[in-house]
């Protein structure tokens, strides 16, 4: 998320405004992000990136702050009393205190689906990637092993024609996932008791169920809702026993989605024959982690999201928040 990028899109989007922008970048994604929980004083932040005083530093007075990764906590807000506006290019603000943004009238607003179709094109590639054994072929090559055993019948995978996909999560990835699915042919499910299908989707026979359904139907299921108290671990011990055997695990979502202990049980024991894993509980992977010793799971560096269409899209999103901002106008996507 370059700071060039955001400036730009905001100098065009305003350029009948007098501003005066500082810009700077930290060292994220070179450096992992921090959590709330871990540091004092950054109680009920999720994922952020730098330290209170070195965000007031930065921010200094200004009124106006565009940020990916910057932590506002209560007591940082206190400490920049000139800020009145906040646009967070991300699909949720999870590195900012809202309760107490609001109780200091500072407005924050978002950037909703600014990675959803990058994420949308990855989880195809994640279910190609574990069902067509093309991570098992590519580690046999790096280790000098040609693998023709993977052309055998009991080893080869499926087609997704012939393949049910459950979703579970209808949002902007999870509408994304569906519509790049139906190019497959495979009969595809949708677990999300808050959003129905569109029309469009309905006319072309997706089907909107229980999540006891696309546990139990799936040949593949796939995770993409938000975390909250309701959704966190969701993915537990008593949920993957519904999955049928042998079916394929895919998490580009979240890490707090999923009870990684009981799907690690799920995996070793065969009840779950693979698993392409995005995201994880803890970030990075500890080295020890018994999950990079198991060969029938696919694992990338919580990198779904990465594309120049994410930054460039979420760039202007955020650009238009400010120039409304600034025209006295409403925000778009207000937290």
């Amino acid at each position: 998320m370059l700071s060039s990028m955001f400036e730009q899109a905001i100098r065009e989007r305003c350029r009948l405004f007098d501003m005066d922008i500082a810009a700077h970048d930290l060292p994220w994604p070179d450096e992992p992000m921090e959590h709330g929980y871990a540091v004092q004083g950054m109680d009920g932040l999720k994922e952020y990136m730098g330290s209170a005083d070195r965000i007031v530093e930065l921010t200094g007075d200004a009124e106006i702050l565009v940020t990916h990764l910057a932590p506002l906590s209560a007591s940082i807000m206190d400490r920049l009393p000139n800020l009145k506006f906040v646009a967070v290019s991300r699909g949720g603000p999870v590195n900012i205190d809202m309760k107490a943004a609001r109780e200091r009238g500072i407005l924050v607003v978002n950037t909703p689906g600014r990675n959803a179709s990058a994420v949308a094109e990855f989880t195809i590639g994640a279910i190609l990637s574990e069902t067509r054994n093309i991570t098992r072929g590519h580690d046999a090559l790096r280790s000098g092993n040609w693998r023709g055993d993977l052309y055998r019948a009991d080893l080869a995978g499926q087609e997704l024609c012939e393949m049910t996909v459950g979703l579970i999560g209808y949002g902007e990835v999870g509408r994304r996932v569906v519509k790049l699915l139906k190019a497959f042919g495979c009969r595809i499910l949708v677990s999300d008791p808050y959003v129905q299908l569109t029309a469009e989707d309905l006319n072309d026979g997706v089907i909107q169920c229980s999540l006891e359904r696309v546990l139990s139907e799936s040949d593949v299921v796939s995770l993409h809702p938000r975390v909250t108290a309701e959704t966190t671990k969701m993915i537990n011990r008593e949920t993957l026993g519904q999955m049928k055997k042998g079916s394929y695990f895919i998490n580009t979502a979240r890490g707090p989605l999923v009870d990684y202990p009981a799907l690690l049980d799920a995996l070793t024991s065969n009840h779950l024959r693979g698993a392409m894993l995005e995201t994880f509980d803890i970030e990075p992977l500890p080295p020890d982690s018994p999950f990079l010793t198991l060969p029938n799971v696919t694992m990338t560096p919580h990198i779904a999201g990465a594309s120049v269409k994410t930054v460039s899209y979420a760039a202007g999103l955020a650009a238009e928040e400010v120039r409304r901002y600034l025209a006295g106008e409403p925000a778009l996507n207000r937290c």
